[in-house]
């Protein structure tokens, strides 16, 4: 290593690159490192003469990284990743911290796991600031990149699932927090009620109904329509939307058969009239995981916060499954 090269260099001027790389955009990056359009075109033109490349090239949609630039943003983060924790001391101390941590979770999780381990986190570590956003298909790269500390999402223990544990991507690791089976839901007074009560439930009856179906990272088919196509079958579905709540009301008020995890389907009963159906077939299960990168397995903050969500989510399964065998 050439210390005396290194020395020469601003490493500010790699966190610029960094923003620039993830915003396309002086304006943007401008506004998110709050300075002028001017100081950012300036060290833009320091970042080109120090490393000798281009680096971007206006286009009609914004700036378009060179190869250099894009192979650079391959390892920016984490290089930054490494620097910043350099600067950090080496113990977290969570009554005394200040950190900011930011979360990317599927849906169903604001109600199934945050109330659990919510008030462990802030009741240890007051002080701290805790960011979450909607789990989409980005947010694996947002994890990749250092955007977002930790995603809580639900993966297909199916094999041929495309959302299956086994096929994360390189570097990012998982801890499973709970496993959950899928069930169906219609509104009350459905005429499928009558045939299920008359003992008519089965998969015949299943895929002769329509459905209503949440996409899940931009994708509309979920495990089970792998498998339904695996034995030459394809459920009808009339209507895709983007949130559980927004299915749920939807089945609520039509004939729409609703298939979804079961920790879910109680807190959409608590809103909507709605009744609760075994799936006609047996199937494989679904796990929430909580998802990091691996080069903060390590490191004091992430992991106190992913012990103490693990343990949280851990002790609440466990007083619901006692509560069950009572």
């Amino acid at each position: 290593m050439n210390l005396d090269n290194l020395a020469r260099i601003d490493l500010n001027l790699l966190v610029i690159l960094q923003v620039l790389l993830e915003e396309c955009s002086v304006t943007r990056a401008a506004n998110r490192l709050h300075l002028s359009q001017s100081a950012l075109s300036k060290s833009l033109n320091r970042l080109r003469d120090t490393l000798g490349d281009p680096l971007f090239i206006r286009t009609a949609h914004g700036l378009k990284p060179t190869a250099h630039a894009a192979q650079l943003g391959q390892q920016l983060p984490s290089m930054l990743q490494g620097l910043y924790q350099l600067t950090q001391p080496p113990q977290f101390i969570p009554a005394e911290s200040h950190r900011q941590f930011s979360f990317a979770m599927v849906e169903s999780a604001y109600e199934t796991l945050i109330p659990y381990f919510i008030g462990p986190l802030l009741d240890n570590a007051p002080n701290l600031r805790l960011d979450s956003y909607l789990w989409t298909e980005a947010s694996i790269a947002g994890l990749q990149q250092g955007q977002i500390d930790f995603g809580i999402t639900g993966r297909d223990m199916h094999p041929q699932s495309d959302l299956i544990i086994d096929r994360l991507p390189e570097g990012i690791a998982h801890q499973t927090l709970f496993t959950d089976h899928q069930v169906c839901l219609v509104r009350q007074q459905h005429p499928l009620l009558d045939h299920i009560q008359a003992g008519h439930w089965d998969l015949e009856l299943y895929l002769s109904m329509s459905h209503v179906q949440v996409r899940c990272e931009g994708n509309e088919w979920w495990a089970l329509d792998y498998h339904l196509a695996n034995l030459g079958h394809r459920r009808h579905l009339s209507t895709t939307v983007p949130d559980f709540y927004g299915a749920a009301s939807v089945c609520a008020h039509s004939d729409l058969i609703f298939t979804l995890p079961s920790s879910f389907a109680s807190h959409a009963q608590k809103l909507y009239s709605l009744v609760e159906l075994p799936m006609p077939i047996p199937f494989s299960t679904l796990a929430y995981v909580l998802l990091w990168h691996e080069r903060n397995h390590d490191e004091p903050g992430h992991k106190w916060i992913r012990e103490t969500i693990c343990k949280s989510v851990a002790q609440a399964f466990d007083r619901t499954e006692r509560l069950d065998s009572v």
